[in-house]
C-alpha cells in the first residue's frame, strides 16, 4: 500500500501537508502555505521529486 498525503489546516490557518507511510507513521511535514491549490501543488512536487530520486549519503 502507497502512503497517504494528509492535507490540513493548522492553528494559524495556514495549510500544510503531512506524508504518511502505509503504516501510519508521518514520513515529511511541509511548510506553511497561503492556499488550498498551493498546498496541493506542493503535494504534487514531492510526488515528482521522488520518484526516481536516488539516495545519496553524505557526511555530517
Amino acid at each position: 500500500m502507497a502512503g497517504t498525503f494528509e492535507v490540513y489546516k493548522d492553528k494559524a490557518d495556514k495549510y500544510r501537508f503531512r506524508l504518511k507511510a502505509a503504516n501510519g507513521q508521518v514520513v515529511a511535514s511541509s511548510e506553511a502555505y497561503e492556499s488550498k491549490a498551493a498546498v496541493m501543488n506542493g503535494c504534487d512536487a514531492v510526488q515528482r521529486a521522488a520518484d526516481g530520486a536516488k539516495i545519496v549519503e553524505v557526511d555530517a
